[in-house]
């Protein structure tokens, strides 16, 4: 076993570093390996941090506003799921979940399963789905 893993290892240093570079490249950069998400913007104009702040943080802002709300009785619209919901709620369905929604294609590209909705409507102006978290 020892033997296997040395020529293994042996095997390896034969290849340059450049032919696995190349071949991470080559894969890397095939269309319609892993589909992006549809991200449609339906009302133009500035969010309340710049897009690549809103990418990377945007769960922090949530649950930060969450523990605002919830502990301290603090209601501000910034990072509002509320005001989320209502700048990008598809005009066709109303929603920002669905096939195409905002909030769904990138959930669905990144295999993340937000629990949002455990408590929220999905629409702008609708009243929270239960009211209590189960």
């Amino acid at each position: 076993m020892r033997l296997l893993a040395i020529a293994v290892l042996w095997g390896l240093t034969l290849v340059p570093a450049s032919a696995f570079m190349a071949f991470a490249a080559a894969h890397a950069a095939e269309p319609g390996r892993t589909p992006l998400p549809a991200i449609a913007i339906t009302k133009p104009g500035q969010c309340v941090e710049p897009t690549d702040v809103m990418r990377r943080d945007h769960m922090k802002f949530l649950k930060h506003q969450r523990d605002l709300t919830v502990h301290e009785g603090v209601r501000s619209k910034q990072h509002s799921l509320n005001e989320c919901i209502a700048c990008h709620a598809s005009p066709k369905t109303g929603s920002v979940l669905g096939e195409d929604g905002f909030c769904q294609s990138c959930h669905s590209y990144a295999a993340v399963k937000p629990d949002c909705w455990d408590c929220h409507q999905p629409k702008p102006g609708q009243k929270a789905a239960t009211g209590v978290r189960p």
